[in-house]
């Protein structure tokens, strides 16, 4: 148990320093029709089809518990393995229950605890970074910041982020236990927690003073332009003079709602382009019926992934506002997803993508206009120098 305490503690450690983050649905997906057999080729070579069935033979006559293998789990071992042997951490085979639980996450509402989490790719580590108010997480005693250690008495370190979520999410009135890790001192602490229908809300906002609109926008889900517009109108509806748009933390979404969003403020022209294997590509591109007309200030940090990018980019290029913050995490490819039609899925990648001045930012990352490091104030937990430092931006516009 200590020794599992100091790695994560000391992962933590370059966690911070390297800002390395992958999200839930980290990135820009696209959802395609069921995917189809051409019926080309073979799946594996012939020498791996001799070693597959010999090792299926000393299982069968060797294997100490060989009266509880699960074959269906075996066979689906083969094709996660086979997706993994890519070695790209963003493309993923799901089975039917992670499928299901990939899909609702797209949705914005689920049967769930109320928390968003991330995971370190480099560590795998993966911690609360929010903790819904009045969620069912919030009421089991769980905290933003948790490190997630447990769920029903299982490890999770290292797994991936989606088959976690699965595990996690589940049926209205049904409990999971969690266990996490707490504070410098690591304290573990173990609650039960009953799930209930989550209605991710991924916009919140409020009116500063001096007339300065504050829009927060932690993901890009289906329901997130209905909530961004919302926003937008009723704080132009309060007399709104300038705005905060804040996308720190944001590890990206839907390709389909960030250009929504964006087409609400851009003017007209190109708000993302993406281009494939073939160099086959398309052009999303914005109408001349909206635009923000007012001063815009977009915050940015190295949690700020695809998505997020995709719109800080779109505002850079067009000239529309200021960047404040950190470099962005610098995912510049996009995955879609391909439906089987036994309720399994394959998230691939299969494109990159560039802002409209054509930068492809993958590996690299936004920079920001105005570099404002965060600091945290002991003093003061709740201080926000980023934020202040955006609304100062405004005030001198």
């Amino acid at each position: 148990m200590g020794s599992k305490k100091s790695f994560i503690k000391g992962a933590l450690c370059g966690a911070l320093t390297m800002l390395v983050i992958a999200g839930v649905g980290v990135g820009i997906f696209v959802i395609k029709d069921k995917a189809t057999n051409t019926g080309e080729g073979g799946l594996v070579s012939s020498a791996t089809e001799e070693k597959l069935q010999l090792i299926q033979e000393m299982i069968e006559s060797k294997y100490l518990y060989g009266e509880d293998v699960d074959e269906d789990k075996l066979q689906e071992s083969i094709i996660k393995g086979y997706v993994d042997g890519l070695g790209d951490p963003y493309s993923v085979y799901y089975n039917e229950a992670e499928t299901r639980s990939l899909m609702e996450s797209t949705s914005g509402e689920f049967g769930g605890i109320g928390v968003v989490i991330t995971q370190n790719i480099d560590t795998q580590i993966i911690t609360f970074t929010t903790v819904y108010e009045n969620s069912p997480a919030e009421k089991a005693g769980m905290k933003s910041g948790d490190i997630l250690y447990k769920v029903d008495g299982e490890e999770v370190t290292g797994q991936d982020l989606d088959t976690v979520v699965s595990k996690i999410r589940g049926e209205k009135g049904t409990t999971v236990e969690i266990t996490v890790y707490r504070g410098d001192s690591m304290e573990e602490y173990t609650g039960v927690v009953t799930r209930d229908i989550i209605e991710v809300n991924t916009v919140a906002y409020e009116m500063k003073d001096n007339k300065i609109g504050y829009i927060a926008v932690s993901g890009f889900e289906t329901v997130t332009y209905e909530q961004f517009e919302a926003a937008l109108n009723d704080l132009t509806a309060q007399g709104m003079e300038t705005l905060v748009i804040d996308l720190r933390n944001n590890p990206g979404g839907n390709l389909s709602t960030v250009c929504d969003m964006l087409d609400l403020i851009l003017p007209e022209g190109t708000i993302v382009s993406t281009k494939d294997k073939n160099g086959n590509g398309s052009v999303i591109t914005s109408d001349e019926e909206h635009q923000l007309n007012i001063p815009l200030a977009v915050l940015i940090n190295g949690n700020s992934a695809s998505a997020s990018e995709i719109f800080a980019g779109a505002v850079q290029d067009f000239g529309i506002g200021i960047l404040v913050g950190t470099t962005t995490y610098g995912k510049g490819i996009v995955q879609e997803l391909y439906q089987m039609s036994d309720g399994t899925c394959l998230k691939i990648t299969t494109s990159e993508y560039f802002t409209p001045s054509g930068r492809n930012i993958h590996g690299i990352g936004i920079e920001p206009d105005v570099k404002v490091e965060y600091e945290y104030d002991e003093a003061n937990p709740d201080a926000d120098n980023q934020l202040e430092a955006a609304l100062k931006c405004l005030k001198e516009k």
